[in-house]
């Protein structure tokens, strides 16, 4: 299995959770947890998912998520989960 983590962080807007699911169904991306928030009209979200099916790469979906936020107005940084936890260990 290939993990990615995925985070979304922007002003709250309808449809972004949606816009980002579609991105990812169409890629063939599992969606394996996710949580989300609002706090004072900010929206945040993560997401840990299976990126085994895709024909992607980790880079190839980082750069099409990346865009994606660009269009909607949203920061979208995907990493693969070893990056992740590298960065995230103290």
């Amino acid at each position: 299995m290939k993990k990615t983590i995925i985070t979304v962080l922007g002003h709250d807007q309808v449809g972004i959770i949606a816009r980002v699911c579609n991105y990812l169904a169409e890629n063939q991306v599992n969606i394996e947890d996710i949580s989300q928030t609002i706090v004072q009209g900010y929206f945040n979200m993560m997401m840990v998912t299976d990126t085994s099916r895709s024909d992607k790469s980790t880079g190839e979906l980082a750069e099409g998520l990346k865009k994606l936020g660009e269009e909607i107005g949203v920061v979208i940084r995907c990493q693969h989960e070893d990056i992740f936890h590298m960065m995230h260990r103290i």
